[in-house]
């Protein structure tokens, strides 16, 4: 968990069921960028060791290190910092759209998602709410479904005049890059998804379709095979 080596390539420390790391490995895939993948394990607390602090003080992923021309290293955290600078560097294919109005469109769909609703399902909110409910895990998977449940009745109604073949419009955008994986992690909570039928069309769809998201897939990673981690947060 050392990032004193010379950086040669950008370098991305993601957690496999990070759904934060899930869009950028998306746009990884999407931009055809090279990178090297070291995962670190949010379930044994990896992420705050002293080891990944001096590579991110945060103590979170995804964490990307870019290369410099003087042999060192940048350190880009969170996820829509490391998409922006990904947009950047690699303008195509782009995850927005030309037109001024559709691109601020893309953009609210993005922040309803990343701001709203994801940031309620991390492992912190959680624990604390199991914490309050008398130490209930029950109780903090009631959390998430309440919370995921009226967040997508609200954003389901909002895409009923944004939406066409994708999230927002005709094109592939970041608002798609965010979605999947909060639909992902629905399921994952046992929400179901009848009640938001757009949100599942539009799930069901990039998730078979889309080769960047696909391949960026929490099962598709390296470290997805460590099952042992999944049991010890009791979710």
């Amino acid at each position: 968990m050392s990032a004193s080596s010379a950086v040669q390539q950008l370098v991305l420390y993601s957690y496999w069921r990070s759904s934060c790391s899930w869009r950028v490995r998306s746009v990884l895939a999407l931009k055809a960028i090279p990178y090297e993948y070291r995962a670190v394990s949010l379930y044994t607390g990896e992420q705050h060791s002293e080891a990944f602090k001096t590579v991110n003080p945060a103590g979170m992923v995804p964490t990307l290190l870019v290369p410099t021309k003087d042999g060192k290293h940048e350190t880009l955290f969170e996820s829509l910092a490391i998409i922006d600078y990904l947009e950047q560097t690699h303008p195509q294919p782009s995850i927005y759209p030309t037109d001024p109005i559709q691109r601020a469109k893309v953009i609210a769909v993005v922040e309803s998602i990343v701001s709203g609703i994801q940031p309620l399902q991390n492992l912190g909110p959680m624990n604390k709410a199991a914490e309050f409910a008398g130490g209930s895990k029950a109780k903090a998977v009631e959390w998430n479904q309440y919370w995921i449940s009226t967040r997508f009745a609200t954003l389901e109604g909002i895409l009923q005049g944004l939406s066409g073949r994708y999230t927002v419009g005709d094109q592939l955008t970041l608002a798609d890059i965010c979605l999947v994986p909060q639909v992902y992690n629905a399921l994952r909570y046992n929400v179901q998804l009848d009640s938001y039928p757009l949100i599942k069309r539009l799930y069901e769809q990039l998730l078979a379709t889309e080769e960047c998201i696909i391949k960026a897939k929490p099962e598709n990673q390296v470290d997805s095979d460590d099952f042992k981690e999944r049991k010890l947060a009791g979710y």
